[in-house]
């Protein structure tokens, strides 16, 4: 890492975290040095980027200060914001982060659904090669692990200059920030948890059409190849989107693609408290026969399946919502290329009754 990004990153922090506020002067570069331990040419590398940026805005024999970034009065200053579905348990809170963020700033959010298909999608990007109100996108990807039909419609509005942040995931063909939880990380602290918790022989379930499938796999198999445990493709299971709709159902084979495990690691909560209800009815115990550890830590994980509490990685939800929010709103007002829009959360397992101790 440059040594510059770190005075990047401490000064996002705190003006994220609302420890610098807009129009608050921030640390001289005198005292950044000396922070920091770094050259005042270092220092003033980090302010300048951050200006580029619109983040930070200098006064003549004053000082720098944070830019309030409010919308500007007779310029663009709706935001769309399209996300996959609006029933999922995650996505209210998201949303809601989304748009306190981004009126507080002047901004108004114009919502609309995709139901995870290309075709809803492409109706709404040609919409908004239409419109000339939009200052910015915050997308969800649609099925980000398959080839995508609508990519060309993205470059369109990226060759107008659109502003475009991606949410949940991404698509591997264009080079587009993101805001995320970081998948692989969580994957790995999951499955390193059944490690740590004496399992060896550990399977997994997961969502094909999502990026986030993929990206947990990695996950999962860091933690399998750290740990030194065996590893085997019988063991790992590929679920789609429709498969989920069709309920437990859909899992029918899981059960034996995991004969031999004693846990599995699953794509989300959703996915662990179907497999777990179908494991209960043919007469397994959770943890006794399987121990399962989820992702998102939703109402089902808490309340838990058959008296079983889920054990699982929580998403931020609202708090992604909001850094989704601040980051297109930093690339609105970037003269340039705003360089730290990715950002990916890393949350740590919440252990509950679904897993035993070897």
């Amino acid at each position: 890492m440059a040594k510059y990004q770190k005075i990047i990153d401490w000064l996002n922090k705190n003006i994220d975290e609302g420890r610098l506020r807009p129009g608050e002067k921030i640390p001289s570069e005198n005292e950044l040095c000396e922070m920091f331990g770094l050259s005042r040419q270092t220092v003033r590398h980090a302010i300048a980027k951050l200006s580029e940026e619109g983040l930070l805005e200098s006064v003549r024999g004053s000082g720098t200060y944070v830019s309030d970034q409010h919308a500007e009065e007779g310029k663009k200053s709706v935001v769309a914001v399209v996300t996959t579905y609006v029933d999922d348990y995650i996505f209210p809170s998201t949303i809601s982060g989304i748009e306190s963020t981004l009126s507080s700033k002047g901004y108004s959010m114009q919502l609309s659904f995709t139901n995870n298909t290309t075709g809803k999608e492409k109706q709404i990007l040609e919409d908004l090669l239409e419109r000339n109100d939009v200052a910015g996108v915050i997308m969800e990807p649609v099925k980000s692990a398959l080839p995508n039909p609508n990519i060309a419609l993205y470059h369109k509005l990226m060759e107008r200059g659109m502003k475009i942040l991606f949410l949940n995931s991404y698509y591997p063909e264009l080079d587009l920030p993101h805001v995320s939880i970081n998948d692989e990380e969580c994957a790995y602290r999951a499955v390193k948890a059944l490690a740590e918790a004496g399992h060896k022989s550990i399977g997994c379930v997961l969502k094909l059409d999502d990026g986030q499938g993929r990206e947990r796999y990695r996950g999962y198999l860091r933690a399998m190849t750290e740990c030194k445990l065996s590893f085997t493709y019988d063991h790992v299971n590929w679920i789609d989107t429709i498969d989920i709709k069709d309920g437990k159902k859909a899992l029918g084979r899981v059960k034996e693609r995991l004969n031999g495990c004693t846990a599995v690691f699953c794509y989300n909560d959703l996915v662990a408290g179907m497999l777990m209800q179908m494991l209960q009815e043919e007469g397994l115990k959770v943890p006794g026969d399987m121990s399962v550890i989820g992702m998102d830590d939703s109402d089902m994980a808490k309340v838990g399946v058959g008296g079983v509490a889920i054990s699982s990685i929580p998403h931020p939800k609202a708090r992604l919502g909001e850094k989704a929010a601040q980051n297109i709103i930093r690339m609105i007002h970037s003269s340039g290329q705003f360089g730290n829009a990715t950002f990916e959360f890393a949350e740590d397992v919440i252990m509950r009754d679904s897993v035993r101790q070897i």
